[in-house]
């Protein structure tokens, strides 16, 4: 409810002038039955046809009236209910992007998804309907009991009479449903989930022959959504059947009971007639109530839903330290780190090593030894348990985020290519100049291919560069982290695509680089024997650190990968 009144609160202006209008639409409706129920008792009888026709342009007044102003407040209700969605869904977003990575993980990707579209869709209706029926049906209804009060008290009375076990009902298929829907939508993320792990893996699926059982597996989490919206809505549609009967019913007495008081002439003709007519707005008025609870309920929980994550506070926070940027220290320096993802096991364990500026770190190891986990510990996506990791002499946790990020240059395993242009895809929103984008080019060796692409730096990329080849893929995302240009260059087995002659040409160009530390993960030794160090990691731990020709020479798990590539150890 808070999340409503708080994206709500700059609309008030708007969407108290559109309840006036639709106030002023609902009292016409309730005009209607009143001038017959008057032209029947009270002009009819004087025979006077002109009386008769003024009073019915009367009537028709009110209906364009009516149609008018509530065409208007729609149109006005859905405004702010297009307005408020889209600040809603910018601040999500907003929020999803700032996560860090434990949070991110916590509230999973594709549950993220669904708030972002099933639930902010939620939202938007729940706004929509709440204005155009929800202040025009409350008013019809307690405008109409108290018009049937004018008219005939004892009727209303009994009218009344069951209205009590309406809101009866409200309140215990509230009390059920609301819960449900908040299941409904955990469905929902599983259903996500499920569709894009099948939409990213659909070549594996497709390679072992998988599909039928990927069909099993969804129809299965299908069927369970299926189910749980099944059931939320049989709950809420409990509602409708109640409130018709006991309406209904409470109509039943009400003719039984006028039919005695006309035929005792306590009651006019004419008031029968408005009476039926004022209890049909009214029931209408009830039912339009229940579809906005329905409704209201699937907007509330959608919107604790986007509040828990827009509550997320920050979990990396900066803490100042006051030190100053040195020229004398190393640029990179691993003091006793030691890390382990939430609920899982130690991944690195006592990481001592240092990398001084402008010189090259390489980083080599077996699948799962945390060589990439050092990445993500330098660029601070998590923090290390335990241990201290510096940048220029400063603590990590001392840099605020942006001034951090802008010193890196990253080119990762699974790095994202967006559906835009070779250029926009390099810049990537950052100010940088056509030369450093030509130099870029250059140091990635993806210059001579995107010359030869019809329309150059122009050319239109597709989602994740569907439309290069592998190796093609990687110098753009290598032109990308060159482009800064960054005080640190990280690359993670990102010329695993290239062939040898072009990995050759690349570390060439990156030696040529001297202001800028480079830190260079590698499945092949040829991609990094070059480095000024070359840390071995095994099981989390470093088992060697020293040269290429050092290592060869006292590290054992250094050999082994030599050999088992080709090489021969003198």
């Amino acid at each position: 409810m808070k999340l409503f009144i708080e994206y709500l609160r700059p609309n008030f202006r708007r969407m108290s002038l559109g309840m006036f209008i639709k106030f002023i639409g609902a009292i016409m409706d309730l005009l209607l039955p009143w001038i017959l129920a008057y032209i029947i008792d009270s002009v009819i009888p004087t025979k006077k046809i002109p009386l008769v026709i003024w009073w019915g342009v009367a009537m028709l007044a009110c209906s364009v009236v009516a149609i008018v102003t509530n065409v208007v407040a729609n149109r006005m209700a859905a405004r702010v209910a297009r307005d408020t969605t889209e600040k809603v869904r910018h601040d999500l977003f907003a929020k999803v992007s700032l996560l860090s990575t434990t949070q991110f993980e916590e509230v999973g990707l594709p549950s993220l998804v669904s708030r972002l579209t099933t639930d902010t869709y939620n939202i938007h209706q729940s706004i929509g309907m709440s204005q155009r029926i929800g202040i025009r049906a409350p008013i019809l209804l307690l405008g109409g009991i108290f018009i049937t009060f004018t008219l005939d008290p004892i009727l209303t009375w009994v009218l009344i009479g069951v209205l009590p076990f309406t809101v009866a009902t409200v309140y215990f298929v509230s009390k059920k449903g609301i819960p449900l829907f908040t299941k409904l939508q955990v469905q929902i993320d599983k259903l996500v989930r499920t569709v894009r792990e099948n939409i990213t893996g659909a070549r594996v699926i497709k390679a072992l022959s998988k599909t039928p059982y990927e069909i099993g597996r969804f129809t299965q989490v299908n069927d369970e959504l299926v189910a749980a919206e099944t059931k939320a809505n049989q709950v809420m549609a409990l509602t409708s059947p109640f409130m018709n009967f006991f309406l209904n019913g409470g109509l039943t007495l009400v003719i039984l009971v006028a039919a005695y008081r006309v035929n005792d002439g306590l009651t006019q003709p004419g008031v029968i007639v408005a009476f039926l007519t004022y209890f049909t707005i009214i029931l209408n008025a009830m039912l339009s109530i229940t579809r906005i609870f329905v409704s209201f309920s699937r907007g509330l929980a959608s919107a604790d839903r986007i509040q828990g994550v827009l509550r997320l506070k920050p979990d990396l926070k900066v803490v100042p330290d006051g030190t100053v940027v040195k020229a004398s220290v190393p640029q990179v320096v691993f003091k006793n780190v030691s890390f382990n993802y939430p609920n899982g096991g130690k991944v690195v364990t006592d990481l001592n090593f240092a990398v001084p500026k402008g010189t090259t770190l390489g980083i080599i190891g077996g699948t799962g030894t945390g060589k990439t986990t050092i990445i993500k510990l330098l660029l601070r996506l998590y923090d290390a348990t335990k241990g201290e990791i510096q940048i220029a002499g400063r603590d990590i946790k001392s840099i605020p985020e942006k001034e951090l990020h802008q010193m890196f240059g990253v080119a990762m395993q699974k790095d994202k290519i967006f559906a835009d242009s070779i250029l926009n895809n390099i810049v990537f929103g950052r100010e940088i100049t056509p030369e450093q984008v030509q130099e870029a080019l250059v140091a990635a060796q993806a210059q001579e291919f995107v010359e030869k692409l019809p329309e150059g730096l122009d050319y239109q990329l597709k989602s994740n560069g569907s439309n290069l080849s592998g190796g093609q893929r990687q110098r753009v995302l290598l032109a990308r982290a060159l482009a800064g240009p960054p005080e640190i260059l990280i690359l993670d087995d990102s010329s695993s695509a290239l062939d040898y002659k072009t990995d050759a040409q690349l570390r060439k160009a990156l030696r040529q680089l001297q202001d800028t530390t480079k830190i260079l993960i590698a499945q092949r030794i040829s991609s990094i024997q070059h480095a000024d160090q070359i840390i071995v990691l095994v099981k989390g731990q470093i088992a060697g650190l020293g040269t290429h020709e050092n290592l060869l020479q006292t590290c054992p798990e250094y050999q082994a990968i030599y050999l088992s590539q080709g090489g021969a150890v003198a």
